[in-house]
């Protein structure tokens, strides 16, 4: 990593999960330039404000990980949230970066993009071959078009951008807000809530079939070094990439791993009458796999990991507790 080591690096969204897991691999490799703005300092859905931060600041390397995200039900209920924000801060944060000149920018989005019958494990030729999971279609779009803006801006500009897809991703410093998280930190949270207040049984949202993969938030950072790395040679290997683990499992048998790792004894309850989702969801990860990455969390240690960051977290008053 010595050729980053002297780059000035922009973070975009360095306080979230997949930011923060960047800004400390970044660390960790004595990278001495790291720029970062919080969303009070620096507004990315404003034009104007991103456009006067690149121009002041000149940064050489992009990770766009800045955007508004959340599970199953703020996708489904704040949909104009979800597409607005995210639209306006991709076409913002690549725009500015073509104008001030990034030497290379890394756009990371979501396998939402694909539909929500692809064929499984869904390579990167499943993007628009079908209607997307309904759910999330606002989310999904977004993250299409800055895909799509990505591969546009290589081609009229000759611009360096780069995207990932990874899959669904955990780890520090997720957000275990029940009104606004994920699968495995709403699991967390409802299973440890209800173990130390003595409930004896978890409501938990549909039938507990659908199948997703997950990958933890460190071996992404780890993928987007990576990238980094291989960057002269992705001109040849199409304007974006999978990045996932490779294997699925039910979300039944995810709640049955987390409530024995929080030590909940009561019984789970499925309420059907609440939606699923995607049936399944898994990611081809051959052509990341075939130039020499490969994912080293096993589920069953950043479930433990992750579980333990949260009671520290807890303890400390974390906002996103």
């Amino acid at each position: 990593m010595k050729d980053l080591v002297n780059k000035k690096i922009f973070i975009a969204g360095h306080r979230g999960l997949v930011g923060s897991a960047i800004l400390r691999r970044l660390e960790a490799c004595g990278c001495k330039s790291l720029i970062f703005r919080t969303s009070s300092e620096l507004d990315l859905r404003s034009q104007q404000a991103t456009r006067d931060f690149f121009e002041e600041e000149h940064p050489e390397i992009v990770f766009l990980s800045a955007a508004k995200v959340g599970g199953i039900a703020a996708n489904d209920t704040k949909r104009a949230e979800f597409i607005y924000d995210n639209l306006m801060i991709a076409s913002n944060v690549i725009e500015s970066a073509y104008r001030s000149g990034v030497e290379w920018l890394l756009n990371l989005g979501s396998s939402c993009i694909y539909p929500k019958f692809a064929p499984q494990p869904m390579k990167e030729d499943a993007l628009l071959t079908g209607a997307l999971e309904s759910t999330n279609e606002p989310y999904a779009i977004a993250n299409i078009a800055a895909l799509k803006m990505v591969e546009s801006y290589n081609r009229q500009y000759g611009t360096n951008f780069y995207s990932a897809m990874p899959t669904n991703l955990y780890g520090p410093n997720d957000n275990f807000d029940l009104q606004g998280s994920h699968v495995i930190p709403a699991l967390m949270r409802k299973f440890h809530e209800a173990k130390t207040t003595g409930q004896t049984e978890v409501v938990l949202w549909g039938d507990g079939s659908p199948r997703r993969e997950f990958l933890h938030v460190e071996d992404l950072a780890d993928a987007c070094l990576f990238l980094y790395q291989k960057r002269s040679d992705l001109k040849n290997f199409g304007y974006f990439v999978n990045v996932g683990y490779g294997e699925d499992l039910s979300i039944a048998e995810l709640a049955d791993k987390v409530r024995t790792i929080v030590g909940f004894k009561g019984d789970v309850i499925w309420d059907t009458t609440k939606p699923n989702g995607t049936p399944r969801k898994l990611m081809d990860v051959s052509k990341l796999l075939n130039i020499g990455w490969k994912p080293t969390t096993k589920l069953d240690d950043g479930l433990r990991s992750t579980y333990d960051w949260y009671l520290s977290a807890a303890e400390q008053g974390s906002a996103r507790i």
